[in-house]
């Protein structure tokens, strides 16, 4: 929700003429797609680092137990998206144009718009770099040993606070360029977080916790459920879907589809 705002707001103020002036085009569109997209990344990552400051770390020095973690997290939520309300409207509020959209292929009978493919690339492009990074970096190295166990890993040298401050980062960069993009298509809101993130979680837990690729194809197949449902039972059945989705898997297979059984020793 930040990220999508700090792109907006860079956007407003780079695009040539303001709302009312002619649509950018070329390396100009370029130019301010990635000037949004970073703007909302790092609003996205200052937000994060405040946040794992204000709202976690605090909890970890005291050895509070898991529930604590879950209750601030709602606090911190309930803070920023009501703080942003007021600062920023109740109102949702248009990214301005800044390319021309329209149709730049088509598969079988479905055109696929400038705006869809952006998104499609983008996305594809961090969804790689994070795989990258946790699979073939000494951070990533780093983040999956304290993710298996934290006090091993700070016996065996890893600055765990650190690696969860550049985790907490790292997650605040992708979330803000991801609303960026979001907002690009559906306007940016200070509530607008909260279902895309219900359906995040449903898609990390439905292709496995902890795993990159099975939250990848989590949401794909939860898009596609939800698509497919809402046009075989009605549209505004979609979010019943995702929801419903969370429940089945929660209870038939709590590790995801890529996830690995939890194994009770003998």
């Amino acid at each position: 929700m930040l990220g999508s705002f700090g792109g907006l707001f860079a956007a407003r103020q780079l695009v040539p003429g303001g709302a009312d002036g002619p649509t950018p085009a070329g390396l100009t569109a370029i130019a301010l797609v990635v000037a949004g997209l970073a703007a909302g990344a790092a609003a996205g990552g200052a937000s994060a680092f405040a946040v794992e400051r204000a709202a976690y770390r605090p909890l970890r020095r005291r050895g509070a137990p898991p529930l604590a973690y879950l209750i601030s997290a709602i606090g911190a939520s309930l803070f920023a998206y009501n703080l942003a309300g007021k600062e920023f409207g109740r109102q949702s509020v248009p990214v301005p144009e800044l390319f021309t959209d329209g149709p730049v292929l088509s598969v079988g009978s479905v055109a696929v718009s400038t705006q869809s493919a952006l998104i499609i690339g983008v996305a594809a492009v961090m969804l790689l770099g994070v795989d990258r990074l946790v699979s073939s970096t000494r951070f990533g190295q780093a983040v999956r040993a304290v993710a298996q166990d934290a006090q091993t890993a700070s016996l065996m040298g890893v600055d765990v606070e650190k690696i969860i401050t550049g985790t907490f980062v790292l997650g605040g960069l992708l979330a803000g360029a991801g609303g960026f993009l979001y907002a690009m298509t559906f306007n940016a809101s200070y509530t607008m977080g909260f279902v895309p993130g219900i359906k995040a979680f449903t898609a990390a837990v439905l292709g496995g916790i902890g795993n990159v690729r099975g939250a990848v194809l989590g949401g794909l197949l939860l898009g596609l459920l939800e698509s497919y449902g809402g046009y075989l039972l009605d549209a505004s059945y979609r979010d019943v879907i995702a929801f419903g989705v969370l429940v089945v898997i929660l209870l038939a297979r709590p590790a995801g589809i890529l996830g690995a059984r939890a194994v009770r020793a003998a």
